[in-house]
């Protein structure tokens, strides 16, 4: 039960250390090495068309861009 209660201690001082570098810091906790990107990988799937649901949101996103490049103000 020792042994339970020292792990649960040090997991709850991980995540105080963590929350009180975060709200110094005020960025979010992200990886370091890049994900995906880093291996020239667009996409976490290997199929050759994107699915629908995905079409979706590259075609939405694509939109908002061209409203923010179109804005007069």
């Amino acid at each position: 039960m020792s042994t339970f209660f020292a792990a649960f201690i040090i997991l709850m001082l991980f995540f105080l250390l963590m929350s009180v570098g975060y709200i110094i810091k005020k960025k979010a906790v992200e990886g370091s090495c890049g994900g995906l990107g880093v291996l020239g990988i667009e996409k976490a799937c290997d199929c050759d068309d994107p699915c629908d649901k995905r079409k979706r949101r590259m075609a939405e996103s694509e939109r908002k861009a061209k409203l923010e490049q179109n804005r007069i103000i």
